[in-house]
């Protein structure tokens, strides 16, 4: 019989960031639970600026901008490391090994996908709807919904909420 209890300091968290405050603060959570676990941290960051979502923008859409994917690419890239960077340093402690994965499609697809080997999955609340999806924002209620591992909604760090 093989052992179904897999050591989860061998698996990563896995954080969904988009550089709002919610996201910066589930980052923040998710690094403290890294450093308890003693586990790596894989943060996430889904984009949706390819030349599909802009069709009929020739001007954006041009062959000759094909470079200005890869550089939006790599700035969502930076942007997450400096941020990781910035609140281990905060946080202070052990530090943790983090990687940085910033690929196109769905936030709540790629955070899914970049999850399958993950022991937690770890999100910020949103609410961008005119409902707020009741403090809940659409990729952490679909990531709720849909993932197979534990998942952390991190509340964001609103004073004014009850």
């Amino acid at each position: 019989m093989s052992d179904t209890s897999a050591n989860t300091f061998d698996r990563p968290i896995v954080v969904g960031t988009d550089g709002s405050p919610p996201a910066r603060h589930a980052v923040l959570v998710a690094l403290r639970e890294a450093q308890l676990r003693g586990t790596g941290l894989r943060a996430v960051c889904a984009y949706d600026y390819g030349p599909d979502r802009y069709a009929g923008y020739e001007w954006l859409t041009a062959s000759d901008n094909a470079g200005l994917y890869v550089q939006l690419r790599d700035i969502a890239e930076q942007a997450v490391t400096d941020t990781v960077a910035e609140l281990q340093k905060e946080l202070g402690g052990t530090p943790v090994e983090v990687e940085v994965v910033v690929e196109p499609g769905r936030p709540s697809q790629v955070l899914l996908e970049a999850s399958a080997d993950a022991c937690l999955l770890v999100v910020g609340t949103r609410g961008a709807s005119s409902w707020g999806r009741l403090r809940l924002g659409s990729t952490s209620t679909e990531v709720v919904h849909h993932a197979h591992l534990p998942v952390l909604v991190v509340p964001g760090d609103d004073p004014d909420a009850a």
